[in-house]
């Protein structure tokens, strides 16, 4: 089991850490469950689905990166799939505030980059602050989320976030999470490079166009690619490094083991990753970064 779930599982209830154990005893244990792996553990336990959420909270939260705040949110996304996806805060010590990574764009990204295509509900431990509020409001599932909180009853995100301002705002018909391709070409023989044009390839950025993805390899060589993830409010679009990060993170990888990166975004864009890619890489101790254009 990966170190950084111990304390968490040691304080499950026995039935659930039973049931749990064959599929966390594993370190690379990928931070999701399948749905015939959440019937196997439903049917274990006697827990729902809802009650399975809330009860795998604390593991979610485990998987954060928090050397700023020291303060912990665990989310766990639902796909229509029936899939389970964690997800968890994460901050880069040396990087400005706004390369953080809310625990609910976590999750979400998590099964974006999973293959998840619509979510059926989302579970937190602390209220979505009203960033994370925006960004689900990009989805395909739209304000008919369920958002599922400790203590309150089950609410909507458009109950959360009235009134809103979206896609549909902007006569944007292509939401966050549909199976997009682009179509870029890159001619490169650099498996990481691939990896990163497939991601621009399926990258959502309606609004600028400007389409990109990153790729990363940690020390042990195993690659992590991730997508621009762009929002009608401009601000809470997540970064395509940010992405990459969540799935190394969710996989069990140290964060501070990124030997390499490659940028891919598209050549005379409006909006640039690189220089963003570069400076939060550095802070992170990788300084070996590439940037191709498509």
């Amino acid at each position: 089991m990966h170190a950084r779930f111990h304390t968490a599982f040691a304080a499950l209830p026995e039935n659930l850490s039973s049931a749990l154990e064959p599929f966390l005893r594993h370190d690379d244990f990928p931070a999701m469950f399948t749905a015939d792996e959440v019937a196997q553990v439903k049917q274990a336990t006697g827990l729902d689905d809802d009650a399975l959420a809330f009860a795998l909270l604390p593991l979610a939260a485990a998987c954060s990166v928090t050397p700023i705040s020291h303060f912990n949110v665990g989310a766990i996304a639902r796909g229509t799939s029936g899939n389970l996806y964690f997800g968890a805060n994460m901050e880069f010590a040396g990087a400005p505030m706004q390369q953080t990574v809310h625990a609910e764009q976590s999750a979400v990204t998590h099964a974006w980059l999973r293959g998840e295509t619509r979510l059926a509900s989302i579970t937190v431990n602390y209220t979505p602050c009203g960033h994370c509020r925006q960004f689900m409001n990009e989805l395909t599932s739209g304000t008919g989320l369920d958002i599922h909180l400790p203590d309150r009853d089950v609410a909507t995100l458009g109950d959360y976030l009235p009134h809103s301002f979206g896609p549909k705002d902007l006569d944007i018909t292509t939401l966050l999470m549909e199976k997009v391709d682009h179509g870029y070409t890159l001619k490169t023989s650099d498996t990481l490079a691939a990896h990163a044009l497939d991601a621009c390839n399926q990258s959502h950025a309606p609004y600028s166009k400007s389409h990109s993805g990153v790729a990363l390899e940690t020390q042990n060589g195993k690659q992590f690619a991730g997508r621009y993830a762009e929002n009608a409010a401009f601000n809470p679009s997540l970064p395509p490094l940010q992405a990459a990060l969540i799935l190394l993170n969710m996989s069990g990888e140290d964060c501070l083991k990124v030997r390499r990166a490659v940028l891919v975004e598209q050549e005379g864009a409006l909006i640039t990753q690189n220089d963003a890619t570069r400076a939060t890489l550095k802070a992170i101790g990788c300084e070996d970064v590439t940037t191709l254009n498509c």
